[in-house]
């Protein structure tokens, strides 16, 4: 039987001090290529609906053609809002960038679906910075749905090699920390992995591939 996954990506095109931004591209079009090849169907989402920016830096090197070609499904993104059951969904995967430093933390109905789908024991995956979309959300009963959950997310060393720390709204890493999150790290840009029960979270770009794998195989 096919399943149902809900792509959450960012709306966020600057930065603070209108550096741009937005989704990276290979984040996105890797698992959503896993997904199509399991036979699921995706729906793409995000905050407001419509175009999901790229950013401009994960088109700087080689893109392949089939990376390339998902370029169009972010044109036009479904409003999350206008979701009215996330239980239709057998699982939720939101690829970084940093544009979602910026607008999912923010997102009543991104909490919203994490609440309904991590309850309901289905699947909730991030990678790379989109760990974010997990900062606000809590379970029903008010605890940090990160609390006491074992994850990987893009490190604050990570960050800083970057240099676009100082351009950031809070530290990733340490904002999880400070939720209770128990943070795995590896060396930077390199693959990590974590599966804690139906949470699967990836620690960097390099982590997309192997974090989709992990969903397909919690659906199995």
């Amino acid at each position: 039987m096919s399943k149902n996954i809900l792509m959450v990506v960012t709306n966020a095109k600057e930065m603070k001090e209108g550096h741009a931004t937005g989704l990276w591209l290979s984040e996105f079009a890797e698992a959503y290529i896993e997904f199509k090849n399991a036979g699921y169907t995706v729906t793409v989402a995000s905050p407001n609906g419509g175009e999901s920016p790229i950013d401009a830096r994960s088109l700087e090197d080689e893109v392949p053609a089939e990376i390339q070609a998902t370029a169009p499904l972010l044109k036009e993104t479904l409003d999350l809002k206008s979701i009215q059951d996330f239980s239709a969904f057998d699982a939720i995967f939101m690829p970084g960038g940093h544009g979602t430093m910026f607008d999912l933390p923010q997102s009543d109905a991104l909490n919203n679906a994490l609440q309904t789908l991590f309850e309901a024991n289905k699947t909730v995956a991030a990678v790379c910075h989109e760990p974010a979309g997990l900062v606000s959300a809590t379970l029903s009963d008010g605890t940090p749905l990160v609390a006491g959950k074992t994850i990987a997310t893009f490190t604050d060393e990570e960050e800083r090699a970057t240099g676009l720390d100082v351009y950031m709204p809070f530290l990733l890493e340490t904002r999880l920390r400070e939720l209770g999150a128990n943070i795995i790290t590896a060396d930077n840009f390199t693959e990590n992995v974590q599966v804690d029960g139906n949470l699967v979270t990836g620690q960097n770009p390099q982590s997309t591939i192997a974090v989709a794998k992990a969903v397909i195989n919690t659906l199995n």
